[in-house]
């Protein structure tokens, strides 16, 4: 068995709530959102029973589901945002309530507005003991260094959250040629995200915040060498006194969607054998839709690990309430 898949999609559609929700509408002849113009076409995205389906058809225990990226919408204003999170959230926890054995939400933070992201993680946290999930670029003053973050790092450590971290948007042109926003891009938002993190010291001074990482961590982990040269040389901008990025990435969870069990490996050399967890990205074609012969070349105890043990350990660390 699979005991967790913290990387899983769902769409979660609520008719009503969408008609006060401006850009957005569901399209019920095609069964798809239409989101800012754009159809959201990934048909399984919209059926809870085909995920469930997928799981047992290839032994997965549970999954920590969150919304994909196209649902993200940096760009709305905090008014906006808050009424679209809510929306997003409220749909997100139904369908994982009507299969809570086997489902659980990953309720998701608008991180370019850092006082609404906090608001809401301190509300869903004193209702839920929840897990969140939060953009890594898709905004032009996104960065999870900035100093604004502080009071939503600081509530969703003192809960031992879970946080996962997921790609949206990429903010440069040059990628919209052969699928390159997905396979340049992604990873490449992710690493700056981990970069952020680790120079802004976030896990040092948060460290009961469980940050997981997407796709092996991007770009992280073949550029955790680079990174730490740069501490140890002094580069400018560099803080000095923060601790070694060796260590800062140590601390950070990654999943283990990576395609190479070369690339797989290092991750686990970087972020630790015990901090590499599986994720599938279902229902997209990127992900792992067929695990356990996609996983069939890892080394056995790494496998054994990122199939069974390090999920029993972020399940039986899941806070059951909140602070």
């Amino acid at each position: 068995m699979i005991a967790l898949d913290v990387h899983a999609h769902l769409a979660p559609v609520l008719p009503a709530a969408l008609a006060g929700i401006d850009g957005v509408a569901w399209d019920a002849a095609l069964g798809v959102l239409v989101v800012d113009g754009h159809p959201v076409a990934m048909k399984p995205l919209y059926d809870p029973s085909a995920l469930l389906r997928w799981m047992e058809a290839h032994r997965v225990s549970r999954a920590w589901v969150s919304v994909p990226p196209p649902l993200y919408r940096q760009h709305l204003d905090a008014a906006a945002a808050a009424r679209w999170t809510d929306c997003l959230n409220t749909g997100l926890r139904r369908i994982c309530d009507a299969h809570a054995d086997r489902l659980a939400p990953l309720f998701h933070l608008p991180l370019e507005h850092p006082s609404l992201a906090a608001d809401l993680a301190a509300a869903w946290l004193r209702r839920d003991g929840a897990g969140f999930a939060i953009a890594a670029g898709g905004h032009a003053g996104h960065a999870y260094s900035d100093a604004a973050l502080d009071p939503l790092w600081a509530r969703l450590d003192a809960a031992g959250a879970f946080v996962f971290i997921h790609p949206g948007h990429c903010c440069d042109g040059r990628l919209q040629a052969f699928y390159l926003e997905n396979l340049a891009g992604n990873p490449y938002e992710t690493g700056i995200a981990a970069a952020h993190l680790v120079f802004g010291g976030v896990p040092e001074r948060f460290p009961r915040l469980r940050l997981c990482l997407a796709h092996g961590g991007g770009t992280a982990a073949m550029l955790a060498g680079r990174w730490q040269r740069g501490r140890d040389t002094a580069r400018p901008g560099v803080d000095p006194d923060i601790e070694p990025p060796a260590a800062s990435l140590g601390r950070l969870y990654a999943d283990c969607i990576v395609h190479d069990p070369a690339a797989l490996a290092l991750a686990a050399r970087v972020f630790g054998d015990d901090h590499v967890v599986f994720g599938s990205d279902w229902p997209f074609p990127m992900g792992l839709p067929d695990p356990h012969a996609q996983l069939a070349d890892v080394a056995p105890d790494l496998r054994a690990r990122i199939l069974r043990d390090n999920a029993q350990r972020l399940l039986e660390a899941q806070p059951a309430s909140g602070p």
